[in-house]
């Protein structure tokens, strides 16, 4: 898991399936490795989690960022638009 923005309100995390470890059985079905990320509206304490095409969607989307820095304001307003997904509530384990 790797922090990638944390504001007043919103967090975004990066969740990295754990590869297999060497000594470990092969599983008899294949599984599929699930990386994602994971947004945090912090405002409404909620968060969602984007795999598969959303997850590769939004990847591009910091991909673009890397080439040309967004401001803080560009930032907070995309992940705004995230927030309208998010329905799950926030829970400490």
């Amino acid at each position: 898991m790797q922090m990638l923005y944390d504001s007043d309100s919103f967090a975004v995390l990066q969740i990295h399936a754990n590869a297999p470890e060497e000594s470990a059985p092969t599983p008899a079905v294949p599984q599929l490795a699930r990386h994602g990320f994971e947004i945090v509206d912090k405002r409404s304490g909620k968060e969602v989690y984007l795999d598969g095409s959303w997850a590769e969607m939004f990847q591009q989307r910091l991909s673009a960022w890397a080439q040309n820095t967004p401001t803080q304001e560009e930032i907070e307003d995309t992940l705004e638009g995230y927030s309208g997904l998010a329905n799950t509530p926030m829970s400490l384990h």
